[in-house]
């Protein structure tokens, strides 16, 4: 019989230790928590991210650059890219959730680097933090998130009380954006922008004036640059006018609202007026519509540049545009064409009030005798200007009308063109005079007058010869006769006594006649 193997024995069972985390895990676990906890910060503070449009993304880097509002920050950089055409750089920005107000349509963004504009400077304190986006806060209901920066920081933020005008003017001068503007030489605000106009005729200004001075702007204020030094020397003296110092090296604008017209109502935002090129200009009566006129002028324009002005019985109705020179075919002569604008208006009650086209009654005018005519306005400079006056005696003429509307006015000779035409008068009546036979006739009267002053010298010698004795021996008769104790003379003494005693006569009858004027009705008294 097999023997059976002996039963093994059963294996000791004991439980495995449970795993204990080590304490190495704590740290990146703690900080897993903190970075989901800032995640969800993150994302639960986020703001709108927008888009700006730069022309140049110098001194901006993503996660850097902050976007500031009043020195607070607002964003961040987040990313800079260029445009899809290449002309420009594109800054994303991420704002803050409390700054999702700025997202608005009326937002402006600009990049705040050091700068000097004019009399002022921005900027100095990105010298040393670097450079960052401003933003000026919009007041729009309308939400957006692409905006186009600003290239230069806005003149007026948006939060300062005031009203926005807009000027137009001839030419832009030495203003700036953020050249001042003046009340009574009061800075009352700025000009925030300027742009020409597409014809390219006028540029537009537009100016901020700050409360309360907006409140005197009324409908007919007046507006004029200010720039630089206003200095004038005419017919009616020096004059010097400016307003600042500032003004002179950066320029200004100065508006003035018009005396004696309390009751002009105020203007409103938006309200459009004329720019001034002075102070004299502007304070002239309202212009009006202005009429064109071109004047043909014979002779010479020296002294007569645009700007001139022209003057009806001294008061300025406009200015000379354009003075040029050009060949006349007809009379085969240099004529001398002057453009000028004219303001009818300006003459106040004065001004023509007959109705019909403009032509029309420049032609009633000029059969009156309307004409232009050169004068001299400055005897130093000899500055010439264009006189329009009544001249009934002057040549008859008609006004013509050009196809765009200009008025063309007949002109006599001026001043200078009048003496000329005297001397020329006087030259030809001098060339006239028969000098030649004037001469011959001197010559021969001369002869004549030669040979009668010969028999004249020959009668004088023979009444030396034959006269001369006989009035020397009468002579020494009469000598004889008056000298010593001729009778003639004793007689002629007597005669000298009696008439003395005659006049003392009657000296005493005039003397007796004087005391005793009775005397004649009386007769002579008898003294007792």
């Amino acid at each position: 019989m097999t023997d059976l193997p002996a039963q093994a024995p059963e294996p000791a069972i004991s439980r495995a230790p449970r795993w204990v985390p080590s304490l190495i895990w704590v740290v990146p676990l703690v900080a897993a928590l903190v970075g989901i906890s800032l995640l969800v910060h993150e994302i639960r503070n986020a703001g709108p991210t927008i888009e700006i449009t730069f022309a140049t993304a110098e001194g901006i880097e993503p996660g850097k650059t902050k976007v500031k509002f009043k020195s607070v920050d607002i964003g961040n950089v987040t990313a800079v890219r260029l445009s899809e055409d290449r002309t420009a750089a594109v800054v994303e920005i991420a704002l803050n959730q409390s700054a999702e107000d700025f997202a608005v349509a009326d937002s402006r963004f600009w990049v705040v680097r050091p700068r000097l504009a004019g009399a002022t400077v921005s900027g100095l304190g990105t010298l040393l933090s670097g450079v960052y986006i401003g933003v000026d806060a919009g007041k729009s209901g309308e939400k957006r998130t692409r905006f186009k920066g600003l290239e230069q920081p806005p003149a007026v933020s948006s939060d300062v009380p005031g009203t926005r005008y807009v000027l137009h003017a001839e030419d832009i001068g030495s203003l700036d954006v953020g050249s001042p503007v003046y009340f009574r030489r009061l800075q009352a605000g700025q000009v925030e922008r300027f742009a020409l106009d597409p014809d390219g005729r006028r540029i537009t200004v537009g100016v901020f004036v700050r409360a309360p001075y907006d409140g005197f702007v009324t409908q007919r204020t007046r507006f004029w640059h200010a720039s630089g030094i206003d200095m004038s020397f005419d017919a009616s003296g020096f004059k010097l006018r400016t307003q600042s110092l500032t003004t002179i090296v950066a320029g200004g604008i100065a508006f003035e609202p018009p005396r004696g017209e309390d009751d002009d109502p105020h203007a409103a935002d938006g309200t459009s007026f004329a720019l001034a090129a002075s102070y004299d200009a502007a304070i002239k009566t309202p212009d009006g519509e202005p009429q064109t006129v071109l004047i043909r002028f014979t002779d010479s324009v020296r002294g007569l540049a645009a700007g001139a002005p022209v003057d009806f019985r001294g008061v300025t109705i406009g200015s000379v545009r354009d003075v040029r020179l050009v060949y006349d075919e007809k009379t085969d002569t240099y004529v001398a064409p002057v453009t000028a604008v004219i303001y009818p208006e300006r003459l106040g009650e004065a001004a023509p009030k007959a109705s019909g086209a403009p032509v029309s009654v420049a032609e009633r005018l000029v059969k009156r005798g309307l004409r232009a005519q050169l004068k001299t306005g400055n005897l130093i400079t000899g500055q010439l200007y264009v006189s329009l006056d009544f001249h009934p005696e002057a040549p008859a003429a008609h006004a013509r009308a050009d196809a765009d509307g200009t008025i063309e006015v007949p002109a006599i000779p001026g001043e200078l063109g009048e003496l000329q035409a005297s001397v020329r008068a006087i030259l030809k009546k001098i060339e006239a005079v028969p000098f030649e036979e004037l001469g011959h006739e001197a010559q021969r009267t001369l002869v004549t007058l030669n040979k009668t002053l010969a028999r004249l010298d020959t009668t004088l010698a023979n009444t030396d010869s034959k006269l001369l004795p006989e009035l020397r021996d009468s002579l020494r008769t009469i000598s004889a006769t008056l000298a010593g104790d001729s009778p003639t003379q004793q007689d002629t003494r007597a005669a000298l006594r009696a008439m003395t005693d005659a006049a003392r006569s009657l000296k005493a009858l005039a003397d007796g006649i004087d005391r005793n004027p009775e005397s004649l009705l009386r007769g002579r008294r008898n003294d007792r």
